[in-house]
Order: structure tokens, then sequence, then C-alpha cells
């Protein structure tokens, strides 16, 4: 049986892969790590990870995927778990001229738990799962502006790949809240390794503070718990940590992201 950690792996790879598969000009690439290039000039959809490496060939296989995004003239991140190999993996990447930008728990919450300590819902949001391209683009609207101005790329990859996400075969699932007809909190479920993992939590500034967050993530918990899986894990950053140990996330482990250094 796989452990959580290699079930987190599995998951994040249908989160950050799935749709480039099936996209022009986007390529997912796995030779003992798995490199995922959206063809856009955006570190949040250009990614290496799931590093399955041995010693003997971890600095080839480093350099391999690193060249592969200096010919392209792309940002990337390569984000190490705790499943990922070499143990020492971190220290490699860093030898081979990447710097840790970014720390983030793993962690993991029966679904059954978290919705049993889940507050009640606020009253004036309503949570919607995304069913066409306007409520996409509503969510992709919310996720661009957790950078100041918004990522216009993170737009642009939500329209690129609507259809694909659209489609019924897809494992990846969208909820928007709304005030009224206004978006205002997004979140995601991919469904994978035999988990629900949870992604893309956002509420947008002006309305933060008022429990959203935790509205739409047992909102995401309830649709898991509906699709027969048990278990939802999730990557957290220092500012979500509260809200999700409130409802019973545990940490297994530390995600780390590494960059290459200002040009």
């Amino acid at each position: 049986m796989p452990s959580l950690s290699d079930a987190a792996d599995a998951n994040f790879l249908v989160h950050a892969a799935w749709a480039q598969r099936r996209l022009a000009g986007m390529r997912v690439i796995r030779s003992g790590v798995t490199l995922v290039d959206s063809g856009l000039p955006c570190d949040t959809f250009n990614c290496i990870l799931a590093a399955r490496l041995t010693v003997g060939i971890a600095d080839a296989a480093i350099e391999g995927a690193l060249a592969h995004f200096r010919a392209a003239g792309r940002p990337f991140s390569w984000w190490v778990g705790p499943a990922d190999r070499p143990a020492d993996l971190a220290a490699r990447l860093e030898a081979a001229g990447l710097r840790a930008a970014e720390a983030e728990l793993a962690m993991s919450v029966r679904a059954e738990a978290a919705l049993s300590a889940a507050p009640p819902a606020p009253s004036e949001l309503s949570i919607e799962r995304v069913a066409t391209r306007s409520q996409l683009a509503d969510f992709a609207a919310v996720n661009a502006a957790n950078w100041s101005p918004p990522d216009q790329n993170v737009i642009r990859f939500y329209a690129l790949a609507a259809a694909s996400l659209l489609s019924a075969a897809s494992p990846l699932r969208y909820f928007v809240g709304r005030i009224g007809r206004e978006p205002v909190a997004t979140v995601e479920v991919a469904v994978g390794g035999g988990v629900a993992g949870i992604y893309n939590v956002a509420t947008r500034d002006a309305f933060r503070r008022r429990g959203f967050a935790s509205a739409m993530m047992a909102h995401a918990l309830e649709d898991a718990r509906a699709a027969g899986l048990r278990t939802a894990v999730l990557q957290a950053a220092p500012d979500g940590v509260g809200v999700y140990r409130r409802l019973g996330f545990a940490e297994f482990g530390t995600i780390r992201e590494y960059k290459p250094p200002p040009s």
C-alpha cells in the first residue's frame, strides 16, 4: 500500500499535470522526475516534482531538467516533498544553483472528522461547482487576484485549458463562492492517488476573515466524501495553517519550493 506521502505526490501530479498533457504547446516529461511546461511565462504552471531518483543518476537528471527550462527561457519551480528521492535532493538542487523560496506543510485529514469540526457556512455565501467557461473564468479571476496586479497568466491558463478541465473525464473539480453574483472565493478538488487533494483555496482580500475559506473547504470535503474519498491532503502556506488545523488537518511532512535566483 502506498504511503500517505506517495499518495499526496500522485495527487499533486494530477493537479499539476493532467491538463498540460492534453493541450497543444504544453508538455509533461517523465524521466525519474516529472517536468511540467505549460508554455506560459509563469512558474505557477511550470514545475518539476515527484523525483524518484537514485544517487547515481540524480545530478544528471537535475541538470537535464534545469537545462530544459534554461533553453525554453521560462520560469519554473521545483517542489520537493517527503517522498522525493534521493534524501539529499534539496542539497543537490542548491548545489545546482536553485534557492529555497517557500516552505509549506503537507497536511491530511479524514473527511468525516473535518466535516464534523467545520463551522456553519455564512448565510450570505453561495457555492457552486464550475460547469461553464464563464464560471471557470470567475474561478481564475479570484485566483489571479492573489497577485498585484492580477496575474494574467492565470487567466490565460484556465481559458486555454477550459475544454479539458470542464470535460466529464476531468479529475479536477472547481468551486466558486459568491455573494450575490460576485465571485469572492474558490477551492479545487483533485481526485488522484486514492485521496482528495485540496488546492486553490483563495478569498479576495476585501472578503477575508468572514469564514469563507472554512466554508469552501467544508464544501470541498463534502464533495470528496460523496466521491468515496475518505482522506484529504493539501499543501498549507503559513497563512492558511490555522484554518486547516481548526478543521482537524495534521501535518505529515514539509514541501519546499526551489527556484533559480533572480537574474
